[in-house]
């Protein structure tokens, strides 16, 4: 670890890898909960046209990608509520115009090439700079405050939609929300594992986590670690291996998940035989008590 922080590039990716291990595993938990997994995978490709976008006008790609894939989260929230697309044609839609218009973008900005494009599909962490930094670092601080602000709404949002229009919370303002809050963390971490990736950090590490747990709360503490592990893990293994860093830290959060699965095969053994209630095998969200609401607010 000591010889990374030799290199400036190194410095940078480190960085940007804490802030994607810290952020995707957290809304990625309440993706998961809501059955949302495959929504990162859409929003990345949206993200790619702002990519494109930021490379044609010589602007930020990454200001640019979170800016298009914002947009797109809300487009797809709305058709989906607002036509009678369901949600797996509404995600369909932003796979096909997104990849669509980010290789049309791409073939029209000058001096670009397959390579520019790879870079951002797969991740490069040696193209990641100080301007980048600052806006993936702004964007996880705005995500996290999101979700400290809105997290026990979202909680109940993802639990049951029917429960939570019935409590009276807004729930096209938090589905929207969510969504939005999902494009920009899909932004923060396309830079070091690439938007074609992206989603796999953000449900992996909460898969594995729920072998382990059936408590939300300690399912997301779990997620988070093994996110950190893996961005961190498979960063350093890369730099040493010559591998590429996306697709090391992805193959090492599914390697930290076959060995979560294994463990609480064990443990819901162990429990079985002890009377106790035996743990999750992941197939559900966390089992956490559904919060209290008052007029729209949840309270503990």
């Amino acid at each position: 670890m000591i010889e990374l922080l030799q290199y400036e590039f190194m410095r940078r990716a480190l960085i940007a890898a804490v802030l994607v291990g810290l952020v995707t595993p957290v809304i990625g938990t309440f993706l998961v909960q809501r059955r949302l997994a495959l929504l990162g995978d859409g929003i990345g490709h949206v993200a790619l046209t702002g990519v494109a976008l930021g490379l044609l006008t010589s602007t930020s790609p990454v200001l640019t990608a979170a800016v298009v894939a914002t947009l797109g989260a809300v487009l797809m929230e709305l058709v989906r509520v607002r036509t009678r697309t369901s949600g797996d044609v509404a995600l369909a839609l932003l796979f096909y115009g997104g990849i669509a218009g980010g290789v049309l973008l791409i073939g029209l900005t000058p001096g670009a090439s397959n390579a520019t494009l790879t870079s951002f599909l797969f991740g490069s962490v040696s193209t990641v700079g100080e301007q980048d930094i600052w806006i993936v670092g702004a964007l996880a601080v705005g995500v996290l405050t999101v979700l400290a602000v809105f997290g026990r709404e979202l909680f109940v949002l993802c639990q049951d939609e029917e429960v939570a229009r019935a409590h009276g919370l807004p729930v096209r303002f938090l589905s929207i929300l969510l969504a939005v809050t999902a494009a920009l963390t899909v932004v923060i971490a396309m830079r070091v594992v690439g938007v074609l990736m992206v989603s796999a950090l953000m449900i992996v590490p909460v898969a594995a986590a729920q072998q382990l747990s059936r408590s939300f709360r300690v399912t997301v503490g779990l997620a988070v670690l093994i996110g950190l592990l893996s961005s961190l893990g498979g960063l350093t293994t890369a730099f040493h291996s010559d591998l590429a860093p996306g697709a090391t830290i992805v193959l090492l959060a599914l390697a930290v998940y076959c060995v979560a699965v294994v463990v609480g095969g064990l443990l819901r053994r162990a429990t079985a035989r002890r009377g106790v209630p035996p743990l999750p095998q992941g197939t559900g969200g966390p089992t956490d008590t559904m919060p209290q609401t008052d007029r729209g607010r949840v309270t503990p």
